[in-house]
């Protein structure tokens, strides 16, 4: 549908996105060990992939696969990524838009919330497909959480997208990513292709939105309250800190 480039939307509360960087990080380590070690990705996949029949006791895991608790898989699936495309499609989304929910509500409460959009998406997942064997990986869920409170927090900044994956347009957030959020409930609703788990995408929005709302910082709007021009967020901070303190500008693009 589309893929997100860059946004104009600087940091206003921190300097860099350690957290975000570090994800980033963490996924692309894990793809890189487990593409190297042969039939390993496979036992990963099994092993610490979110499985709904073993979470409802419905089925067991083969012997030597428990890896970790069954309930760890709720945030271990979440890193672990089929091919490289998969990989990529999750932490682009991450690098473009991971920074401003950050910059939102800080680096522990960025974590957690990152956290809880992983586990809300396989959770749903497992309410909607309870008797499934089938192993669910990606940090998708996760990643449509980071949308969901994006959409909430900046919809009107500017943003470059390839429309159809070739067309560059700079738009207002909220037309890409309102049409990402529906597309994925649309496409629950309708029971889309088997290979891509839209609960998980959708228990992600569902939770991502909720979750900015109570963890943001308290001086953050809602729905660019704050935006001064359309094309970027410029935040006074000297006024509202009484020195002459520059607007900061936007790291790590």
């Amino acid at each position: 549908m589309f893929i997100p480039l860059h946004d104009a939307n600087s940091l206003k509360y921190i300097k860099r996105q350690y957290v975000t960087l570090g994800l980033i990080g963490v996924n692309v380590l894990v793809f890189a060990l487990l593409s190297v070690a042969g039939d390993a990705s496979q036992a990963a996949a099994i092993g610490l992939g979110y499985t709904p029949a073993i979470i409802h006791h419905l089925a067991v895991l083969p012997a030597g696969y428990a890896f970790v608790p069954p309930d760890f898989t709720y945030v271990t699936y979440a890193f672990l990524h089929a091919d490289l495309f998969h990989l990529g499609g999750n932490m682009l989304f991450l690098w473009v838009f991971g920074d401003n929910v950050e910059d939102a509500l800080g680096h522990i409460r960025f974590l957690i919330f990152y956290i809880l959009c992983a586990a809300a998406g396989a959770f749903l997942h497992g309410v909607i497909l309870p008797d499934s064997e089938a192993p669910l990986i990606g940090a998708s869920g996760a990643i449509a959480g980071i949308v969901a409170a994006y959409l909430l927090l900046h919809p009107r900044v500017r943003v470059w997208v390839l429309a159809f994956g070739r067309i560059p347009l700079r738009i207002p957030a909220i037309y890409p990513l309102a049409l990402w959020v529906a597309t994925q409930f649309l496409m629950l609703a309708r029971g889309g292709e088997e290979q891509v788990s839209w609960p998980a995408h959708v228990g992600g929005i569902i939770a991502g939105a909720v979750l900015v709302v109570i963890l943001k910082r308290r001086s953050v709007p809602l729905f660019d309250r704050a935006i001064v021009s359309p094309r970027a967020v410029i935040v006074d901070q000297a006024s509202e800190s009484g020195g002459s303190e520059a607007p900061p500008v936007k790291w790590g693009r």
